[in-house]
């Protein structure tokens, strides 16, 4: 099965953990061609920050189109499918930062905030940021512009942990403030899980089993953050992992559904209808 395509990236300085990269650069490297199109939906193995400075247009995440203007960001989590559009009108940047970085660099207390900011699973990926994007871009240039270097990963570290911890207070609502994050690590545990391990196992009790709690704590705890069920959780992420494959990959269907887990294809398309209200196949056709 072909796969979609899984992107790392390595910045001019051979450093793999951080990158700002200035939007026309970018647009420039795409014109002379990269390994991969961005223009398509590829998959992202680090975390991204798409800030718009100027003009407007759109983004693809997870197959749904963003509106994009000045002061708009986009959140990008690792292991998410994102497309640029075809010939883009807007300036700005996009922040490139691995998980490895994030760790080594941020403190415990800020990576919790941060996780939040990118669980896709409960935010969406639209920020209006205001002026503070145009302040934190200034004051990263600056620092990386400044001859006297000592420290200078650190204080762009810290920079991007208050930028960063400034969103996550943006994104979020009054009542969302109000919400206790008490039960937010073993969430966040279940979600990874999923994510690992959908292709063997769809079923609640099993997860349960490994997180060691009942199946009803477990459906009380994801209930906290997303206000559906645990089943109904697995279910949304496989499907959309289904949607990923079907619109990334010149993969059968057939494929793409014994690749997510499905040894009939019976069973698939009545998953995918039962989750979607059309096949597949009619899915597929559509796009």
């Amino acid at each position: 099965m072909k796969t979609i395509p899984n992107i790392s990236f390595e910045s001019d300085d051979n450093e793999r953990e951080l990158e700002f990269l200035h939007l026309p650069k970018l647009f420039a490297k795409i014109k002379e061609g990269l390994d991969h199109n961005p223009n398509l939906p590829h998959r992202v193995s680090f975390f991204a920050l798409l800030i718009i400075l100027d003009g407007m247009g759109s983004h693809q995440i997870d197959l749904k189109e963003y509106p994009i203007k000045k002061g708009t960001v986009l959140k990008i989590a690792k292991g998410q499918v994102h497309a640029f559009q075809e010939n883009p009108n807007y300036d700005g940047y996009l922040i490139l930062f691995t998980e490895e970085f994030v760790l080594n660099y941020f403190s415990k207390s800020s990576i919790e905030f941060i996780s939040h900011l990118y669980n896709y699973h409960i935010n969406e990926p639209l920020v209006e940021g205001g002026n503070l994007n145009e302040a934190f871009i200034e004051n990263v240039l600056a620092e990386l512009d400044d001859h006297n270097t000592y420290a200078q990963r650190n204080i762009v570290a810290a920079m991007l942990e208050l930028y960063l911890l400034r969103l996550e207070r943006l994104s979020k609502t009054a009542d969302q403030n109000k919400k206790s994050y008490q039960h937010y690590p073993l969430f966040l545990e279940f979600k990874n899980l999923v994510e690992k391990q959908h292709t063997q196992t769809r079923n609640v009790k099993d997860y349960a089993k490994i997180l060691q709690i009942s199946t009803k704590h477990l459906n009380q705890i994801v209930k906290e953050f997303t206000l559906n069920t645990a089943k109904h959780f697995i279910d949304d992420f496989v499907t959309l992992e289904i949607k990923r494959a079907i619109a990334s990959t010149n993969s059968s269907l057939k494929e793409i559904g014994y690749a997510i887990g499905f040894d009939e294809m019976t069973n698939f398309t009545k998953f995918f209808k039962k989750q979607t209200g059309t096949t597949p196949k009619r899915f597929k056709a559509e796009l």
